[in-house]
Formats: C-alpha cells, sequence, structure tokens
C-alpha cells in the first residue's frame, strides 16, 4: 500500500515543520530532491531545471558532499537551494537522539544549511525538539515513491499528478536508480501545462 502523503497527525505532531507552503490559493508548486550529489543524476536534473528556468531545494547528505564537492558547487551556481538531509542519512526512529542530531551539525558544517529534512521522514518527538532550535524542519507534502524499485515509473508518476496541489512540496530522488529520473521532463511540462509554477520556500 501506498501513502504519497504524511499522515496528518504528523502535522500535529510537529507543528512548526514545513509540509505544505502556503500560496494563497495560487498554483505554486516546491521541487525538491533527496539523497545527493550524484554523478549520474545531479547533471541531467541540472539540465532539465535550467532548460525550463526552474529552481529546486536538493536535500544533501553530508557523505555524498565529501564525495563530490563539485557537483554541490554546480547545484549552488545554478541557483538551486543546497540543504541538509544529516551527514549518513540514519533513521530517527532507530538512533538515539544525541547521535542523531550530532550527524545533522556534522552536515550542516559541510552543507551550511539551516534547512533539514529527516531521512525516511523518521524523527522522534525529541529528536524534532532538539533540533527545531536551530533548523527548519522540512518534509513534504507528496512523495511519490520514486525510489522504489518495485514500483513502475509510471505508476509513480501517476501518483504524483494525482495528488498534486497548490503548494505541494514534492519530494523527489536525486541517485541513478530513481524512476523520476524517467518522467522528470514530463512531469516538469505536465505541470507547466496545468498552469504550476515552481518557486523555492521563504525561509527566515
Amino acid at each position: 500500500m501506498y501513502i504519497p502523503q504524511p499522515y496528518y497527525f504528523l502535522r500535529w505532531l510537529y507543528p512548526e515543520a514545513i509540509f505544505r507552503l502556503s500560496t494563497g490559493g495560487n498554483n505554486k508548486l516546491c521541487l525538491t530532491f533527496d539523497d545527493g550529489p550524484d554523478p549520474v543524476s545531479t547533471p541531467k536534473i541540472l539540465d532539465l531545471t535550467g532548460e525550463y528556468g526552474i529552481k529546486a531545494v536538493f536535500f544533501c547528505t553530508g557523505e555524498n558532499a565529501l564525495r563530490y564537492p563539485g557537483l554541490l558547487q554546480q547545484i549552488t551556481k545554478s541557483g538551486h537551494v543546497i540543504a541538509n538531509h544529516g551527514f549518513s542519512h540514519l533513521d530517527g526512529w532507530k538512533t538515539g537522539t544525541e547521535t542523531y542530531v550530532k550527524d545533522v551539525d556534522r552536515a550542516s558544517e559541510l552543507l551550511s544549511s539551516k534547512i533539514f529534512r529527516p531521512p525516511y521522514g523518521r524523527l522522534t518527538p525529541g529528536q524534532y525538539l532538539e533540533l527545531k532550535k536551530r533548523y527548519t524542519i522540512f518534509f513534504w507534502d507528496i512523495m511519490p515513491y520514486d525510489y522504489d524499485r518495485d514500483l513502475l515509473p509510471e505508476l509513480s508518476y501517476k501518483i504524483l499528478c494525482k495528488k498534486l496541489r497548490p503548494g505541494s512540496v514534492i519530494a523527489l530522488h536525486d541517485k541513478a536508480e530513481a524512476s523520476s529520473q524517467v518522467y522528470l521532463r514530463q512531469f516538469i511540462e505536465y505541470s507547466l501545462e496545468s498552469r504550476y509554477s515552481f518557486i523555492l520556500p521563504e525561509l527566515h
């Protein structure tokens, strides 16, 4: 069973976290990519978003930032936002708060970002309370399971388009095996034809 949108109770549990942008009813979307940078997928995403003049948020891991610093620079030079996805992509439900927070802080030193998305979307209340003191916690409104190799790209694409709504924060993945690599151009064109535009979040 696929559940592309977060359970509503999570919005209550993490009241200051971002799941969806307030757009005043305007057809605006926020495109984000997790787990990069990646030497195969990142250049393709940058080329495609550049072609359409779209800016996105790249939630990078510290490990990949160390491996591919040149790609990190390319993301920034292209006008996109670099954000924190933890240093080693830890599962918050399986990690103690002190260890988890240290991992996030370690990534922040490399990424210079105060925007954090928990890997797997898994964050304990204690981790949240500690991290929100110095980070904006940024979840998503739609994740179409593009990381799931058992889900055909056309089905992932169908989930994404069906759930699309003004203010949606869309979580895709910056990795070669992600099915969004197959349909990203199609999705961008569908969104533009449907009178949506893509924006970066205004964070203070």
